[in-house]
């Protein structure tokens, strides 16, 4: 009547493992399981991970471009309005991965390491090149090792990061951007420029949008079928995603307004 060779563990002896602190190898383990499933799937909408169009932000969390688009066009309203707990508030504040791939794995193009749980990896900002981190810490000049554009070592961006003194890292780095009015892509923060002109005048989303094809933010209502943000954004694939996804936030918000009108109606 016992659990294995007739021994019956007693209450004190189960709590007393179920408590235990986790070994050392045990933490690793966990740590890439979990690891594997955000190199894998969307910090966001939790599907998939589409590295082709995959983006990622200031914390280096990988996302989907598209599940980025939603978030931002997400109206108050939408039952599927993206979780709060993300650092993007334009697509200012993400950047494009660039990644090389080798069949089904993607790899770093210089050190052939495959890109993912296994491998410490980084990208450049602002080009967006992703490598081994071994790679960008060994290389002498500060040039991306694919396209040549200078970098400079602060934004060496670690690719959802585990330890401590990355983190702290890059919430330095954020601190330091937002000093000096930029944001993760290192392009100006718009949103800080806004609230002052706003103090002096009123000034209209539309008008906002049509400046600045990069501040696409969360509640906006309004989408054009000729909308600047979208002439503005010169990648066919993103300006392609961004079209579909603005045009099914059009057709959501059309359908809510017509199920509210007949509803007014009776």
């Amino acid at each position: 009547m016992g659990n294995d060779g007739g021994s019956i563990p007693k209450r004190r002896e189960l709590v007393k493992n179920a408590a235990r602190t986790p070994t050392v190898s045990e933490l690793k383990a966990i740590i890439l399981e979990s690891l594997g499933h955000a190199w894998s799937h969307c910090a966001l909408s939790d599907a998939p991970l589409d590295m082709e169009t995959a983006v990622s932000d200031a914390s280096g969390r990988l996302y989907n471009y598209e599940s980025v688009l939603k978030h931002l066009t997400a109206t108050d309203e939408s039952t599927d309005a993206a979780p709060t707990l993300t650092m993007i508030r334009s697509l200012r504040d993400i950047v494009r991965l660039k990644v090389t791939h080798r069949g089904e794995k993607y790899i770093c193009p210089v050190s052939l390491k495959q890109l993912g749980p296994g491998t410490r990896s980084v990208y450049l900002v602002p080009c967006g090149h992703a490598f081994a981190e071994v790679v960008v810490t060994e290389i002498k000049e500060d040039l991306c090792p694919e396209c040549s554009e200078p970098f400079e070592r602060e934004n060496v961006i670690t690719i959802l990061p585990t330890t401590e003194k990355d983190i702290e890292h890059l919430v330095q780095r954020m601190e330091d951007l937002k000093s000096r009015g930029l944001c993760h892509s290192l392009k100006k923060d718009r949103s800080e420029k806004m609230k002052k002109k706003r103090k002096g005048g009123d000034i209209s989303q539309d008008d906002r949008d049509k400046r600045d094809p990069d501040s696409i933010t969360p509640g906006n209502k309004k989408v054009k079928k000729d909308d600047a943000r979208i002439s503005g954004i010169n990648n066919p694939l993103a300006a392609s995603l961004t079209a579909r996804v603005l045009a099914e936030q059009d057709e959501k918000i059309k359908q809510r307004h017509l199920a509210e009108t007949g509803l007014a109606r009776h």
